[in-house]
């Protein structure tokens, strides 16, 4: 993976004039891998959320000069402890039924550790003015939704992946048609909404959507076939 590559959600943005002035990300795991990375090193105000103790420091110390605040904290649907689990590059909370390490580790699992992490919900953190939010918590993307103040004109959520889909995609869906969001693009793991009426789609757009969707799904087809009779 080469981190030094500049983000396509940031490309996207600023390809389309979009005004950004104060970006989100939860789930942020290691700095280098940050979805929101070159909005931070703009300069943009920029909260961060990430539970794991050890990827809080390393944050710290990358992104201290810029123009961040950290939440040490997992986003869950009520505020107070949670047991996460956590894989390789997985985390993801304990009490969940599906996860991408779930669906597509299983197998691997026995070598997970466990941790305990304060939890709040999103409001306690949303200030209402998050122009850009990116997603990426293993499956529990929706709690973010559930009790988000804000309304970001661009949001980035993970949502499938290999055999992997959100437990929370109808709600995700719901929410976004109640709210005035539509797809704007999708890669192989996340789905990339924007608020109706920020820019018009282009023919090309729309159609790189149906091609990459169904891409997703042939790919979510054959890892689950793989799995079942392999």
């Amino acid at each position: 993976m080469n981190y030094n590559e500049t983000k396509e959600l940031y490309k996207r943005v600023n390809e389309k004039n979009i005004l950004v002035q104060h970006v989100c990300e939860v789930g942020v795991y290691l700095p280098q891998t940050s979805n929101i990375i070159n909005f931070i090193e703009d300069g943009t105000r920029s909260t961060l959320v990430e539970p794991d103790k050890n990827n809080i420091e390393a944050i710290k110390n990358y992104f201290g000069k810029y123009n961040i605040t950290i939440h040490p904290v997992a986003i869950y649907d009520y505020t107070g402890k949670l047991e996460l689990i956590h894989y390789a590059a997985s985390t993801f909370a304990a009490p969940l039924k599906s996860s991408p390490a779930l669906e597509n580790e299983k197998e691997n699992l026995k070598d997970k550790k466990k941790i305990e992490v304060e939890c709040r919900t999103f409001n306690e953190i949303d200030d209402g003015l998050i122009d850009l939010l990116s997603i990426d918590t293993e499956g529990s993307e929706w709690f973010v939704l559930k009790y988000m103040l804000s309304r970001p004109k661009v949001i980035s959520i993970e949502t499938h992946g290999k055999s992997y889909l959100n437990p929370f995609i109808n709600e995700i869906n719901s929410w976004m048609k109640n709210n005035n969001y539509e797809i704007w693009y999708k890669d192989l793991t996340d789905t990339v909404f924007i608020k109706m009426g920020i820019t018009k789609l282009t023919v090309i757009e729309i159609i790189q959507i149906y091609f990459i969707s169904f891409k997703i799904n042939w790919r979510r087809i054959k890892y689950r076939f793989k799995r079942k009779y392999f």
